[in-house]
């Protein structure tokens, strides 16, 4: 049962919030790009993105998506930049100019903290966007039952001008990464397309993966693509209509960079079009 229901402003907004940086802590939010396409000819092309984070996917209907860590890679490894960037109430959008043709990589990480403790047997929260060096500041003396978690979250598109290339996924070798085996800009419905993930540079095996088409506001069952990463960190995804797709995968692991944090987790989107056949 798809759920549309009017939650209450705080409510919303805390949900919210936890589902913009905390992988697989509130799947009814997700967070997206939607690029108006990903696959254009010529020399010289513009596309716009819309950006949300809502319950039916590329539907805007609760908070929009922030651009401001919006970062562009050029076919050439050069950084690029959009243009135009706007948020309203419930959604934000921005343009993109291509004035260089091959693959573009499009989109955000971000990481942060997610802390809890008590104090006094009442139950806190560190504040949302809470960053490692505030740690010791935040949680005050006399607190107990402390909880502290690392976050590192990966959502970005592809656009490609002209034939594709591959230099923008060259992977940096930090948190979850998405290295295709099957070119983004190449995806066929009723076709398998491979993806492989790396956490840290490293082959991420048993990565449960999801893959959901957009438009499922007004679909009966929504259109899902699940699968989990081989010992090669690769997954199949067998694509059972056009259109687009959003793709969500995460994980947590042990392997934290901050002083007391127990636990990371890793997240990863994008946006896929799918085309026919």
């Amino acid at each position: 049962m798809k759920m549309r229901s009017r939650l209450g402003a705080r409510a919303a907004f805390l949900a919210i919030s936890l589902a913009a940086v905390l992988p697989g802590s509130a799947q009814a939010h997700r967070a997206w790009f939607l690029p108006s396409e990903t696959i254009l000819s010529g020399e010289d092309a513009w596309i716009t993105v819309d950006g949300a984070v809502s319950n039916d996917l590329f539907y805007p209907n609760h908070f929009p998506l922030g651009t401001d860590g919006v970062k562009v890679e050029k076919p050439d490894g050069s950084a690029g930049s959009i243009e135009n960037a706007a948020s309203g109430k419930i959604r934000s959008t921005f343009d993109l100019h291509l004035d260089q043709p091959g693959t573009w990589k499009i989109g955000n990480m971000r990481s942060g903290v997610f802390g809890r403790y008590k104090l006094n047997g009442e139950q806190k929260r560190l504040p949302r966007g809470a960053q490692a060096s505030e740690i010791e500041n935040l949680i005050p003396a006399g607190a107990t039952d402390v909880e502290v978690r690392e976050n590192l979250m990966r959502n970005e598109f592809f656009v490609t001008l002209g034939a594709p290339t591959d230099t923008v996924f060259t992977p940096s070798g930090k948190g979850l990464e998405l290295v295709p085996v099957t070119h983004p800009n190449d995806l066929v419905a009723n076709e398998e397309g491979v993806f492989r993930f790396l956490i840290d540079g490293k082959p991420a095996a048993g990565i449960e993966l999801t893959a959901i088409l957009g438009g499922g506001r007004y679909a009966n069952q929504p259109v899902e693509v699940k699968a989990t990463s081989d010992a090669k960190g690769e997954v199949r995804l067998a694509w059972p209509q056009p259109g687009m797709y959003w793709l969500e995968a995460e994980t947590k692991d042990k392997n934290t960079s901050i002083p007391g944090a127990t636990e990371r987790g890793l997240g990863y989107v994008t946006t896929l079009e799918v085309m026919a056949p």
